[in-house]
């Protein structure tokens, strides 16, 4: 068993980092829409050929820089992510983190789990903090210009993230190694170090998981916004989530509270289990 146990802190994008989708920070402006016109166009796309969600939006986002004459390529994808606004304490939250954790014998790994784009988050000033980035993105020609969806990932897609967190996988294509057998004892991040963020319906398949394996997921809300309260109350309300917090990544916020008690109760768990072997 490792010296110092791993925490994995795993986080939805929208709505859970940040406030909005984010696509509405620079690109849906670029293309001349409004969010509200965009996303009902995504709909449209989705409802009127029963397709998923996902690929709609993406195959829109392709339809509409080519008729407004912009070039999707990575580097444009990434400067429109600069422009993303995050929840308060985001930016200072991981040194936070990692600090608490490296005081109290624990090593911190932070992960995405979005149904976003992996180029915008890229873009973000927050973006080197993680292990891993799973989220959606595109195939690119040899020119470097998106052409087709490479990587969807749904509400039920994400799951796949977990599994190979749990084992240390980080490849995206991988879907072998994922589902070999293996020791719960060699699998590099057992569930119950992991802690998952997530604010609405899209990420109740994984706050579910995380939850029944033992470990914790938080349901966080958007506190300006009263509705976002109710959906992670329902949430609690269910059993989906083990604890709700406001989107506030402070370190005076419950958020931040509630991760160092959880690291706390893991590495106790972790040394108790250590000595019982002794």
């Amino acid at each position: 068993m490792r010296k110092r146990p791993i925490v994995a802190l795993i986080y939805d994008f929208d709505g859970t980092l940040s406030p909005g989708n984010m696509q509405e920070f620079g690109f849906i402006q670029a293309i001349g829409k409004s969010p509200q016109e965009f996303w009902k166009m995504s709909d449209d796309i989705a409802i009127g050929q029963d397709a998923s969600n996902i690929l709609s939006y993406m195959k829109l986002m392709f339809d509409e820089a080519r008729s407004s004459g912009i070039k999707l390529r990575k580097d444009d994808f990434r400067r429109f992510g600069k422009d993303v606004e995050l929840f308060e304490g985001v930016r200072e939250w991981f040194q936070e983190v990692n600090s608490y954790g490296k005081a109290h014998g624990v090593v911190i790994e932070h992960y995405i789990n979005s149904s976003g784009l992996a180029e915008i988050i890229e873009g973000t000033p927050i973006a080197s903090e993680f292990k891993r980035i799973f989220a959606c993105s595109f195939l690119y020609n040899d020119k470097g210009e998106a052409e087709w969806p490479g990587v969807a990932v749904d509400y039920t897609a994400k799951t796949q993230f977990l599994f190979k967190i749990n084992k240390g996988i980080l490849s995206i294509r991988d879907s072998k190694k994922v589902n070999e057998s293996q020791l719960e004892e060699n699998k590099r991040i057992p569930f119950s170090h992991m802690i998952y963020f997530g604010d609405g319906e899209t990420d109740v398949p994984c706050m579910k998981i995380v939850k029944m394996f033992g470990g914790n997921s938080i349901g966080v809300y958007n506190p300006k916004i009263p509705k976002k309260k109710g959906i992670a109350q329902k949430l609690l309300r269910q059993k989906r989530v083990n604890f709700i917090a406001p989107a506030d990544y402070t370190r005076d916020s419950r958020a931040f509270e509630l991760v160092c008690a959880i690291i706390d109760k893991i590495r106790a768990e972790h040394l108790l289990f250590t000595l019982s072997q002794k």
